[in-house]
């Protein structure tokens, strides 16, 4: 390989999601790799095999292929899956409003909120392993029968027995720590230098270490184990003590549980040390406790003996269920609360309607808290129902004698029926604003069309309507605002329910006691609840379909990637487990490629769909003087779209007209009315504040399709390209060629 950049202009071109190979994005089938490895690497034609497809006159082409480092490994993909509530809690926090985090609140609840969803796993875990296994099963004899994996474990006296059972959730907690500290080898040696700040967590995507959140993960990740395991402490001390929590001889081992959890929530509210060392200081007496906390629970539970389990559910753990979730519930709403208030104080300085009224950040949040939910409430329920025989009880129906009371907690319960009701609503509120803006996105459709084609003739009618219907179709993502509203509203009433759990009260007793006819009220809900549960349950089991396919199948996994390219850029700054942060090394490896490529001639860094986003981070990343030498050609690219809604704080107007300013404002960006993905970065009705009259120049609007007739050397009309390609179109080339006349 050479990776020697040469002495020419030229085209680098940057790929959106789904991992797409080298050979497309070069449009040769003849390619080698000139820079990079497997992972991420720069790939150009190979010598003597001609030209990339639309390449410009005397312009060389070079293509960046990172998709590798979300889809390339098919463990990797799959254990993304499971990682899908930690990174929606990551992500959440990139969707504030603009202007600063004063005192960083924002990031503190949403850091709170993810700590919650850390125990919310452990507690998953928990209540499979040693509350419907080690306390409600095993001591039934018609729960045991015909499991002996189960049966030796009545042999031995309750306490040893939970104890033991514990180990399943301390090694859970290792697995994820080994997923989340596993930070792919990939992405190593792309952090900044030792003299910049890694702290992360910073406002400006051109600081030096905005990228580099390793120093935040890790920080993070040691305090969520911690938190993980004393959790398990305070669970295990429950099920183990005679008395209770308050038992005398006990109060001690709780202070010290407790005392864990208190010092880990410290932990998360203040600000993360900017040095590795500093770290380990604060780390030291934080595993100190641990271990001592964790030696002290587990050695009271082996000398607690043979207490009997008694029946009902590990004591206790009904009441940590219900006490997460209503953390949960009063995060959120606080989180809410605040980010609006945030929201109404940038609405007035930009004088502009934000998009979801600017409460991103909280339904990110609330998806984040409800996936958890989801994949806690499947795992409880799909055990019990396994370990049941099939006949999960409840209040109406209870079980028989001879089989244990395997009796999931309320709030999963509550959880499962207001699952069921969010799916049902969501999906009305989908279809009822789909269809309700059908006619006016067919009326903007219609204007465009006569518009673009003024002089169409009858023949071209039918050509019309398929023209005018991907245009509506291609508006449609604008419309779901409200349905994600009233998304936050629902999981905020779901998680209010946790009040009638404090009180011991389900779904079907509640409705015992407020219907009439003998119980057939409770029955409805009970069978409905059910439901909830199914539904819930089908929906992860899909999940889990899913990664398995992509063991097997490399399109699942491009598939599956697709998610993940969009929830993973971002650095982890809230949750360390969320899978890692490609653009950690994306960004700094574009950037330096570019900069070596600067000093032989122009460059045009060229950005499709997602990667135009890479493209306009780099360009914030590149040293001041390589600017002269860089222009930015953007495709099918949704900066102005959708990053500039959902990020204003990162990515909204004033950072890209910072970025035009930057590189003189050599910027062109393609788009059509047809693509449901790309779009203009300055909206003509809404020019970015300060901008210079440059700014009108950037974006070039493509009439799709081309034409509605048949070229004469032709068969079909020219088709309806909407998302790709674009390099086929001469705008293309006039673009390339028009910035490299422009760059010194």
């Amino acid at each position: 390989m050479d990776g020697k950049p040469a002495c020419e202009a030229v085209e680098l071109r940057v790929h959106g999601i789904s991992g797409v190979g080298a050979e497309r994005i070069l449009d040769h089938p003849m390619v080698v790799r000139v820079a990079g490895d497997w992972h991420a690497g720069f790939f150009r034609p190979r010598p003597g095999s001609g030209t990339a497809g639309g390449a410009a006159a005397g312009v060389a082409v070079e293509a960046y292929r990172w998709g590798s480092l979300t889809a390339g490994v098919a463990v990797r993909t799959a254990s993304m899956l499971l990682l899908l509530p930690f990174m929606l809690s990551n992500l959440a926090i990139w969707m504030r409003p603009p202007g600063r985090d004063r005192w960083g609140l924002l990031s503190v609840l949403c850091r709170l909120l993810a700590a919650t969803l850390t125990a919310t796993f452990v507690l998953a875990i928990v209540g499979v392993t040693l509350d419907l296994i080690g306390w409600q099963c095993v001591p039934y004899p018609g729960c045991r029968a015909g499991r002996p994996y189960l049966a030796w474990l009545h042999s031995l006296p309750s306490g040893p027995r939970l104890a033991l059972l514990s180990i399943v959730p301390l090694l859970a907690l290792r697995v994820v720590w080994a997923i989340g500290a596993r930070s792919a080898r990939a992405f190593e040696g792309f952090g900044p230098s030792s003299a910049q700040d890694t702290s992360g967590g910073t406002d400006d995507l051109d600081d030096a270490g905005f990228w580099y959140d390793e120093q935040t993960a890790g920080w993070l990740r040691q305090i969520h184990v911690a938190l993980g395991v004393g959790t398990l402490d305070l669970s295990l001390l429950a099920g183990t003590s005679p008395g209770g929590l308050g038992a005398p001889g006990h109060v001690v081992q709780f202070v010290a549980a407790v005392g864990l959890l208190v010092l880990c929530v410290v932990l998360l509210c203040r600000p993360v040390p900017t040095s590795t060392a500093r770290s380990r200081r604060l780390l030291r007496p934080l595993w100190a406790v641990v271990v001592a906390v964790t030696a002290l629970c587990l050695g009271s539970a082996v000398l607690a003996g043979g207490t009997p389990s008694g029946t009902g559910k590990l004591p206790g753990y009904e009441g940590a269920a219900a006490g997460v979730v209503a953390v949960q519930g009063v995060l959120l709403v606080v989180l809410t609360a605040v980010t609006y208030a945030r929201q109404r104080g940038a609405q007035q300085r930009e004088h502009h309607r934000p998009f979801l009224y600017g409460l991103g950040t909280p339904i990110v949040a609330a998806a984040a808290v409800s996936v958890g939910a989801a994949f806690t409430a499947s795992l409880v329920y799909r055990t019990a129902d396994t370990l049941d025989h099939g006949d999960i009880p409840d209040p109406i129906r209870p079980n028989a004698a001879t089989i244990g009371p395997l009796e999931p907690p309320v709030a999963y319960w509550w959880a499962a029926l207001a699952g069921l009701a969010a799916l049902l609503i969501g999906a009305a509120a989908t279809w009822a604003t789909l269809l309700l803006s059908r006619r006016r996105r067919r009326g903007l459709a219609a204007s465009i069309i006569e518009r673009d084609y003024p002089n169409a003739s009858p023949e071209d009618a039918r050509r019309l309507r398929l023209v005018r219907e991907t245009i509506a179709r291609s508006q449609a993502a604008e419309e779901l605002g409200p349905v994600l509203i009233a998304f936050l509203v629902i999981a905020s009433l779901g998680l209010a329910t946790v009040a009638l759990d404090v009180i011991g009260i389900g779904p079907t007793q509640l409705a015992a006691r407020l219907g009439t006819g003998g119980g057939a009220a409770g029955v409805l809900v009970a069978y409905l609840t059910d439901a909830g549960v199914w539904v819930i349950s089908l929906l992860v089991i899909s999940l889990l379909i899913l990664g398995f396919r992509a063991y097997r199948s490399s399109q699942t996994r491009r598939l599956v990637a697709v998610l993940w390219d969009l929830g993973t850029f971002w650095p982890r700054t809230v949750h360390p487990f969320a899978p890692p942060c490609y653009a950690a090394r994306a960004v700094p490896e574009l950037a330096k490629r570019v900069t070596g490529l600067a000093r032989g001639g122009p460059v045009v860094l060229s950005g499709h769909s997602h990667g135009s986003v890479l493209a306009a981070a780099t360009i914030l990343q590149l040293p001041p003087a390589v600017l002269a030498s860089v222009s930015l050609l953007t495709y099918g690219s949704p900066l102005g779209r959708t990053y500039a809604r959902l990020y204003p704080a990162y990515l909204g107007p004033p950072t890209l007209v910072d970025l035009g300013e930057r590189i003189g404002w050599r910027w062109r960006n393609l788009w059509r009315d047809t693509d449901p993905i790309g779009g203009p970065v300055f909206a003509a009705d809404a020019p970015p504040p300060r901008a210079e009259p440059a700014a009108g120049d950037v974006d070039i609007r493509l009439r799709d399709p081309r034409s509605l007739t048949i070229d004469p050397a032709d068969t079909v009309p020219p088709p309806i390209e909407r998302h790709w390609p674009y390099h086929t179109h001469a705008a293309y080339q006039v673009a390339i060629s028009e910035m490299v006349d422009r760059s010194s």
